[in-house]
């Protein structure tokens, strides 16, 4: 199977969108950061927690703070990730030192505590999702995430979770209870929506089709939806004839496009939609190109 070599920069287009992507993402991180974290007294998980711990403690600044934590995580990206991943890395932890420096001048008020948990939680997780999204990430435990990601396919937002109750459960004796607990809101919230930016928007469904008219759906698949289709030969458990199996990995939005089409063909055709974990292709895969 032919595949397009990962090279370390795509085109020049892909990089100002990526790099607009890690702006915006960054932007959004540090507004709920200064205007709904630090207000509030909240904490947070991961390298950020730990920032405003040393924010708390030393009055350091928050960005500087993380801009070092984040040096010996970045040997780990170049070494286990690769190039690419590390030179877009380093573009969003800049661009987020840089807006927890510069974007502080939006504040929220709600009156009651676990609203402003769920909307730093919102706006947290989109902001990593949409940094995710791109050839890098804003480091942290973002880059470990990505490692387990690859190495082991847990999930990004179970790696956030996980790592971030840990560090709350370290970090709780500098925080009332209260804080703590709405900060474990703030992390779940966190981690859900980071999971449906990066990949539950780009969901890949499996599909296997069992019909006589098998030869004729597998090209209107190939022709009209633009998926490989894989041929499996088969033997009908009851009749003890042999069939043919039709198995394609679609996205999401193309469900309808296929069930109309195998419909059209053959009323009767035996069809199985199924969820996927990860789709690790250049074409229909579902996880950015780190």
């Amino acid at each position: 199977m032919n595949s397009k070599p990962k090279r370390l920069f795509e085109s020049p287009r892909q990089v100002v969108t990526d790099i607009i992507l890690l702006c915006i993402g960054s932007s959004l991180c540090a507004t709920a950061t200064n205007g709904i974290l630090i207000p509030n007294n909240f904490a947070t998980g991961g390298i950020t927690g730990i920032s405003l711990i040393l924010h708390k403690m030393t009055g350091i600044d928050v960005g500087l703070a993380y801009l070092l934590l984040n040096v010996p995580l970045f040997v780990l990206a170049w070494m286990v990730v690769g190039r690419r991943f590390f030179f877009f890395s380093v573009i969003g932890t800049t661009t987020l030192t840089l807006a927890l420096f510069f974007v502080n001048f939006i504040h929220f008020n709600l009156h009651d505590q676990t609203l402003n948990a769920l909307l730093a939680g919102l706006i947290l997780g989109g902001g990593a999702g949409l940094c995710l999204k791109t050839s890098g990430s804003q480091g942290g435990t973002d880059i470990l995430s990505v490692m387990l990601l690859q190495r082991f396919s847990i999930n990004i937002g179970t790696t956030i979770l996980t790592v971030n109750v840990i560090v709350l459960l370290i970090i709780s004796v500098y925080y009332s209870i209260e804080a703590v607990l709405h900060t474990m809101i703030v992390v779940y919230v966190t981690s859900k929506v980071v999971n449906i930016v990066v990949t539950g928007l780009s969901q890949r469904k499996s599909v296997f089709i069992i019909s006589s008219k098998w030869e004729e759906i597998s090209h209107e698949i190939l022709k009209d939806i633009r998926r490989g289709v894989t041929i499996i030969k088969g033997e009908g458990g009851y009749m003890r004839n042999e069939e043919h199996i039709l198995y394609a990995v679609i996205a999401f939005t193309e469900i309808g496009q296929l069930k109309r089409l195998v419909r059209s063909i053959d009323p009767s055709a035996f069809v199985v939609i199924s969820d996927t974990l990860e789709v690790v292709n250049y074409r229909i895969g579902n996880q950015p190109h780190w």
